[in-house]
């Protein structure tokens, strides 16, 4: 019966539930995108900085990124809203913060399980500095790069729900709606879609993770 409601309520106001769509959606390709830039090359950078120094200061980094994954979003959100405001900004600053830490820590954790062995016959074979990256490292990293893309993405989509509080739209603010009014045929207008986001993104991913194994 709630499901047949949130269909009705969703048919009816289905130009709400699009805009909220695409809202969703960017709420969760901004952050991902900047914290893959940053994350990505943060954790490569900590490996080059431990091959040719030493492991001090990029473990000081790693544990600094991995201690704000015990902070929560909603946490971030409201810290952010005297600086920010209510605004777009201020929840993809917080989501940002959230994906780099999976993302960051998977990166390093590729490349720097990348076998020794496989780096010295690129070596031996007089590759440059780029082709040793992109044709050994990278694609040897790539799986497990992944995998902290694939929680970052997770966790990403899950927490833009919170945006709603501040104003941010998403797919939130039809479940605080749903919770004002105590409606759950409401709430599941803006759960349902989350959900559905969650499974094909995770899907998707595994896809292409599971593709890369074979071929690495």
């Amino acid at each position: 019966m709630v499901l047949i409601d949130a269909s009705r309520y969703a048919a009816s106001h289905q130009e709400q539930v699009m805009e909220a769509i695409q809202q969703h959606l960017l709420l969760v390709s901004v952050p991902l995108g900047f914290a893959l830039l940053i994350g990505g090359y943060g954790g490569w950078r900590c490996v080059c900085w431990s091959r040719q120094h030493s492991t001090t200061l990029p473990l000081v980094l790693l544990n600094v990124f991995n201690g704000l994954r015990v902070i929560p979003s909603l946490a971030i959100l409201f810290l952010l809203i005297p600086i920010l405001g209510l605004t777009f900004q201020a929840a993809a600053f917080a989501l940002w913060l959230l994906a780099i830490p999976p993302i960051l820590l998977a990166t390093e954790v590729g490349f720097r399980t990348v076998p020794a062995s496989a780096r010295e016959v690129g070596l031996a074979m007089g590759m440059t500095r780029w082709q040793l990256f992109s044709q050994v490292d990278l694609p040897l990293a790539l799986p497990v790069i992944l995998s902290g893309i694939k929680t970052a993405t997770l966790e990403v989509i899950a927490s833009a729900t919170l945006a709603a509080f501040i104003g941010a739209g998403g797919l939130g603010s039809f479940i605080t709606l749903g919770f004002a009014l105590n409606e759950p045929a409401i709430l599941l207008v803006g759960a349902i879609p989350v959900a559905g986001l969650a499974l094909l993104a995770e899907g998707l991913l595994n896809r292409l993770q599971q593709f890369l194994r074979l071929h690495a």
